[in-house]
């Protein structure tokens, strides 16, 4: 069994909250959808609610994750066999996490897949991708991008096309291995290559690596490699 997963959350902070599920189940048998809004009890600030458009208005009678739906067919089918395939997935399982969830069975980070065999990709958010590989004219109708059910479609579509480049086991060992990146995607040296910037401004670097928590694990790894 195949579970497509997408979140939607209050922030990008470890102490943020989910406020919506959607998955995209794929077994022998048949596809299932899940699609549920949140209510984890911390309010949704304007920024998150520019990019995802949920308010607070419309979690406010909504169930806890533990109560959704989707929450309890993700419980139930917790086990070695089945696959979780998401884009960002460390940040995805961080977030269930804090809902008291963790993953117990294969994993598959389409993300960072896609940084492994798309080498010259300009970015690799989902959204990008879908009009880079231009996965919108496979895609079905009603799309609403940052919207956790949508999400998981695209999360599908992009797993299928990434087949063509590598295997199910392939993606899953890809999923696991740091990504040596060539190019800074943001900042003052977007576009040029991180081994120049190590030796023009070694400095600049070794500060990003001490100052910037949140650093893209495989950027913290690229950096260091040419450090």
């Amino acid at each position: 069994m195949l579970i497509y997963l997408d979140l939607e959350t209050t922030g990008l902070e470890s102490s943020d909250k989910i406020v919506s599920i959607g998955l995209v189940v794929d077994d022998a048998k048949m596809t299932q959808e899940f699609y549920d809004l949140v209510n984890e009890g911390k309010k949704i600030p304007p920024k998150a609610s520019s990019i995802h458009n949920i308010t607070n208005e419309s979690i406010v009678d909504k169930p806890q994750l533990k109560d959704t739906d989707s929450f309890k067919f993700l419980e139930s089918f917790n086990q070695p066999g089945v696959t979780l395939i998401s884009h960002n997935l460390n940040y995805n399982l961080m977030m269930l996490k804090g809902a008291c969830f963790e993953w117990l069975g294969e994993m598959i980070d389409t993300r960072r897949v896609s940084k492994h065999l798309m080498h010259d990709c300009e970015e690799y958010s989902l959204e990008f991708l879908r009009y880079e590989l231009k996965l919108y004219k496979e895609e079905p109708r009603g799309i609403i991008t940052h919207e956790a059910l949508s999400d998981a479609k695209l999360t599908k579509l992009l797993y299928m096309r990434l087949l063509s480049l590598a295997s199910h086991q392939e993606q899953e060992l890809l999923s696991f291995k740091n990504v040596l990146i060539q190019k800074f995607e943001f900042g003052k040296y977007a576009g040029r290559y991180i081994e120049e910037i190590s030796m023009l401004d070694r400095g600049y670097l070794e500060w990003m690596l001490v100052n910037i928590m949140d650093l893209d694990e495989d950027l913290r790894y690229s950096i260091e490699y040419n450090l």
